[in-house]
């Protein structure tokens, strides 16, 4: 396509142009740059973007995306300067990626997850339903990308809009017809995903995270309801929002959409159409039945451990039921969910200790975990968790409080420290252990968890939280390797 044909069908607003070019792909890794690319200069914080246009060139991009004027004086192939400064810069992304690769959003079903607790579950859990029913589908979200193809690694739980588009794109050349992706608040109020046409979305709740990004809940809340709000909007596709009513916001929403809603909640409340009711909670799986609009299902058996696993699974569901899919054939496809890598993932043993790695890293999300592990009636809890550096600091002492009520020995050791001081970070979660409850500070993690094992007993259950799936720690700006899993693994066999 013509550079300028482009812009015109896109309906993007430029502010500024020079020449033209035939462009194949949007692309924003300079690194990446393939004959024929339209390379973005995204901004960023650290270095003027612009000044790899000539590397990208190089490698064979035939245009450029500027997003100020300063570019223009680096622009050595033909360029536009999107009108309207950041916002404006943001609106063209979407606007010129997806219509370059004719909209490939359009071409899947495609349900977006938010919430602040239990996205990555609910998504998972919707691929794996999605593929039981028939429909080859695709996950994308803090996990990477997964498809029947395989995986792919992806750097942030929803990607930035020209790297988003090309992975969508990608789904579709792959096979997929479904794509169930987690979307960030922080995504929501950059406008990754703007432009990506949704058939529905899932909210599942909304606690305090991420203020230092935000600023107050009150603009948390407000990003997230882009997805059921702006970006319907700039869909042709019909939209359906599936909404948890039991969270003081859903039920907000809900009352207020313009769309249809598929309300669901875990009371048994008139305004609900879906209700779920657990049968039996264990740690590797959970029993659940199911209430949709009057009419009660039959039992499903799902291959996730722990109470709150009923909540990630009705939320699923209800996304299920939203995109057209029958109760029956849902119901029917539970079984077929596969354990989510790092959420209440059990690590097996022979001390007779039940092991659990989870990625709870918020108040919410800890007060959940733990209140699971407690139904499982285990001797003692031990509960291993930091808090990350360069994050809502808020938090930190209250994250120490939910610890400490529930747990009978509290290790706090280091999460992320990234650019803080990891002595400083578990000084300030120490400060809210509740007076009298057993904990212990261990800044390095490793010996933290080996700790925690080497003191439980048959019969105890060690939760090692914070950190799931991951396999680094970021100390500094830098990775180094670290897995929960393998920590555990080490301590066991420490102590066998």
């Amino acid at each position: 396509m013509r550079l300028s044909d482009l812009v015109n069908a896109s309906g993007a607003s430029i502010a500024d142009a020079s020449g033209d070019a035939e462009v194949l792909r949007p692309i924003a890794d300079s690194r990446l740059v393939r004959p024929g690319d339209l390379f973005f200069c995204m901004p960023s914080a650290r270095t003027d973007t612009h000044a790899l246009i000539e590397s990208a060139a190089a490698a064979g991009a035939t245009a450029a995306v500027l997003n100020s004027r300063a570019g223009v004086d680096h622009a050595l192939i033909p360029y536009i300067l999107p009108a309207g400064g950041e916002l404006g810069f943001r609106e063209a992304i979407w606007r010129l990626a997806h219509t370059l690769l004719d909209h490939p959003s359009r071409k899947l079903k495609v349900l977006g997850v938010t919430g602040t607790n239990g996205k990555t579950t609910t998504a998972w859990i919707l691929r794996d339903l999605l593929s039981a029913c028939g429909t080859p589908a695709a996950y994308l979200g803090t996990l990477g990308y997964k498809d029947e193809a395989g995986d792919v690694a992806v750097g942030n739980t929803t990607p930035f809009a020209v790297e988003l588009v090309n992975i969508i794109a990608d789904a579709n050349a792959r096979g997929a017809k479904a794509l169930a992706m987690e979307v960030s608040s922080h995504a929501l109020a950059e406008r990754r995903a703007d432009g990506t046409e949704f058939d529905a979305a899932v909210f599942t709740n909304l606690t305090q995270d991420h203020l230092d990004f935000h600023g107050t809940m009150e603009q948390y809340a407000d990003a997230k309801w882009r997805l059921f709000s702006d970006l319907p909007a700039q869909s042709e596709k019909a939209f359906t929002a599936a909404i948890n009513i039991d969270d003081p916001i859903g039920a907000e929403w809900a009352a207020r959409s313009s769309r249809p809603v598929i309300r669901y909640s875990l009371e048994s409340s008139n305004r609900a159409f879906l209700t779920a009711e657990p049968v039996k909670v264990g740690l590797e799986e959970i029993e659940v039945r199911f209430n949709w609009r009057g009419e009660q299902t039959g039992v499903a058996t799902v291959q996730l451990g722990g109470g709150y696993n009923v909540s990630n699974t009705l939320s699923a569901v209800a996304g299920m039921l939203a995109l057209g899919y029958s109760m029956e054939s849902v119901v029917a496809a539970l079984p077929k969910v596969r354990p989510v890598p790092g959420r209440f993932e059990p690590v097996p043993n022979g001390l007779g200790i039940g092991i659990i790695v989870d990625y709870a890293h918020t108040p919410d999300a800890l007060i959940k975990l733990l209140d699971a592990v407690r139904a499982l009636q285990p001797k003692r809890v031990i509960t291993v968790f930091g808090c990350g550096g360069d994050r809502d600091g808020t938090k930190r002492p209250i994250m120490a409080k939910a610890a400490s009520e529930r747990s009978d020995l509290t290790v706090v050791t280091s999460d992320n420290p990234r650019t803080e001081d990891p002595a400083a970070i578990l000084s300030e979660v120490q400060a809210g252990v509740v007076p009298g409850a057993e904990s212990v500070s261990i800044l390095d993690r490793v010996e933290a968890v080996a700790y925690a094992v080497r003191h439980a007993q048959p019969g105890d259950a060690v939760v090692i939280a914070g950190k799931g799936h991951e396999d680094y720690q970021i100390i500094g700006h830098t990775k180094h390797p670290m897995d929960d899993r393998e920590l555990a693994r080490r301590a066991i066999e420490a102590c066998a």
